[in-house]
């Protein structure tokens, strides 16, 4: 008689964009329900809001400095053959 072992299912390989902390977070939700992805909106844009009540120009300025690799990435997606 043979012991067999059994062994124990690994969990999903989990992507990159999921092991982040507060991005994999959104992400995850984001798979579960499409519908989650519409509150995130107004939290974006209340957050930015009140960035710019509390800071004011240097709020748009981090904004902008964020986007930038957003934009450059853009422009290459757009202009890949």
């Amino acid at each position: 008689m043979s012991d067999s072992l059994t062994l124990a299912a690994r969990p999903a390989r989990r992507s990159l964009i999921s092991r982040i902390p507060l991005i994999g977070r959104i992400a995850r939700e984001i798979d579960q329900d499409v519908n989650n992805f519409f509150w995130l909106l107004p939290v974006v844009i209340l957050g930015l809001v009140l960035g710019i009540k509390f800071w004011g120009m240097a709020a748009l300025t981090m904004l902008a400095l964020a986007l930038v690799p957003v934009v450059f990435a853009f422009f290459i997606a757009i202009s890949w053959p």
